[in-house]
């Protein structure tokens, strides 16, 4: 496929197609009066800008990326269907793909929204994104739109990057830990602790301990790896229901120190959907079902899908919020004085920049308690090895 530049008497452009003449076909079927067409650029040869091969990140479509610079180009007054294919000169591979397919269902006369539904790129777009550009473009206002979902993107994304770096520290030092203690139980142990065996001392308590633990790692090593790793999978398919993964998200949320600050990044997610669905004119009811699908944490997701029925059903906001007893009291009372005053955007916007604070915090403060915790463990762990290890040596050398 190559990029064609035309020229016609109803405007200008680009189309994709196989040959020069492939792309006239396709400008007349359109009802187009072409005057000419111009080979560009083939999908091979085609150089993206370095600026949004950079922002995109390879062949990997970001969404945040594409309402970003959508939004920026039609700022600039260029209209949707040339912005997709100023979007699409700049990429190759599947994000190219995506564009082009969205510009050749606007050619058609469907409207943006209606083209992200489309199942050929469907698996790009959640129906968050969705139905904000569907507003956006029914109340015009689509560049301010994409804007905010930009925004909230970027938000959700550094929220959970912050959680996320907080564990890849003890996730590693754990990791490192447990294959250290395999090796030293598997190789070490066993060839120090021969010789004693068969001069037939008695060995220290300690000693005894692991040396049935070695002996074990030795011998059933590798089935009891096989069963770990079945058990794993066995658990990964009972976590794709949604029992079982309400079971886990439940259990997530109990933990004594991740648990809080797992709650409190849930609840920022849905406070920042809300205030953005809220703020490009949802009503009420829309924005919460739509802010309950889009929240991962499946118990906060299940507590505001059955407030949103209350509400519906004529309950009072703070009292079906309250209810569910997974709202802190700040969450009820940030919606309930916001529905009443009429400025519910900001008042959630508010709370969400609040525990996005106390995410941050609590993750440092969680990291920091954690590393030494860690640390001690690794050392008690390694050194007790050690010592069961070393004792019956220095006994043998009578320097006790």
């Amino acid at each position: 496929m190559a990029q064609f530049a035309y020229t016609a008497l109803e405007g200008s452009g680009t189309v994709t197609a196989e040959s020069l003449r492939a792309a006239r076909d396709v400008l007349r079927s359109r009802g187009l009066t072409v005057s000419r067409v111009v080979e560009t650029a083939s999908r091979s040869e085609a150089r993206p800008d370095a600026a949004w091969t950079s922002r995109w990140g390879g062949e990997r479509f970001d969404l945040k990326a594409f309402a970003r610079e959508l939004a920026t180009l039609l700022g600039v007054g260029v209209p949707v269907v040339d912005a997709l294919e100023t979007l699409s000169r700049s990429r190759s591979g599947k994000p190219k793909a995506v564009l082009d397919a969205l510009a050749d269902r606007l050619r058609s006369g469907a409207a943006l929204a209606e083209a992200m539904r489309d199942p050929a790129v469907a698996s790009r777009f959640d129906e968050l994104s969705v139905q904000l550009v569907e507003v956006g473009e029914q109340a015009g206002t689509l560049e301010e739109t994409l804007d905010r979902l930009a925004e909230f993107r970027e938000r959700r994304d550094e929220l959970r990057g912050k959680v996320g770096t907080a564990l890849m520290y003890p996730a590693f030092v754990t990791v490192v830990a447990v294959a250290v203690s395999v090796f030293l139980m598997t190789r070490v142990v066993p060839q120090v602790l021969e010789p004693l065996r068969q001069q037939g001392r008695e060995l220290p308590a300690v000693t005894r301990v692991v040396q049935t633990a070695s002996e074990f790692l030795v011998s059933y090593g590798l089935i009891a790896g096989l069963a770990l790793a079945a058990l794993s999978i066995a658990t990964g398919f009972a976590l794709r229901n949604e029992s079982g993964r309400r079971w886990w998200d439940r259990t997530q949320l109990r933990l004594p120190l991740l648990g809080p600050v797992l709650r409190k990044q849930a609840l920022t997610q849905m406070a920042v959907v809300m205030a953005t669905l809220h703020r490009s004119g949802i009503d009420f009811s829309r924005a919460c079902g739509l802010t309950a699908r889009s929240t991962p944490q499946r118990v906060i997701r299940r507590a505001l899908e059955d407030a949103r029925e209350a509400i519906v059903g004529g309950e009072d906001v703070a009292e079906a919020l309250r209810v569910t007893g997974q709202f802190p009291p700040i969450v009820i009372q940030a919606f309930a004085v916001g529905q009443q005053s009429g400025h519910l955007e900001k008042t959630l916007d508010r709370v969400a920049r609040t525990y996005e604070a106390d995410v941050r915090r609590s993750t440092q403060r969680l990291t920091a308690l954690l590393e030494p915790i860690l640390i001690v463990l690794v050392a008690l762990l390694v050194g007790a090895i050690a010592l069961a290890t070393m004792l019956p040596i220095l006994e043998a050398s009578d320097v006790f």
